[in-house]
């Protein structure tokens, strides 16, 4: 009898153990949030964009310092590693302030 104690709690334990896995790989996709790519720092850009890790960023912003401002969110394919895939992934997450955009226009 006491065996059939200890196993019908498992199932409920099981589903518990696999919610608590589910959700804590959630924050990597649901938190992130949205990054002006003309402004921000590479450490930022990687935390917020999927599929970026820190090196990408840090060509995102060396891109920017060299070339200028992005103009679109298109101009990210121009760095080397960025796909479509990676662009359309975080296509809602990726802003350029335009005030940026312009003052950069002028140098």
């Amino acid at each position: 009898m006491s065996n059939n104690r200890s196993l019908s709690g498992a199932p409920g334990r099981v589903r518990y153990a696999v919610q608590l896995l589910i959700c804590s790989l959630l924050p990597a996709t649901v938190w992130a949030g949205p990054v002006d790519i003309n402004s921000a720092d590479a450490a930022t850009i990687a935390r917020e964009l999927q599929g970026i890790g820190l090196s990408k960023a840090q060509d995102i912003v060396a891109y920017r310092e060299q070339n200028g401002a992005f103009k679109s969110v298109e101009d990210l394919r121009k760095i080397k590693g960025i796909g479509a895939k990676t662009l359309e992934r975080n296509r809602a997450n990726i802003r350029m302030d335009s005030a940026t955009v312009d003052s950069r226009k002028g140098s």
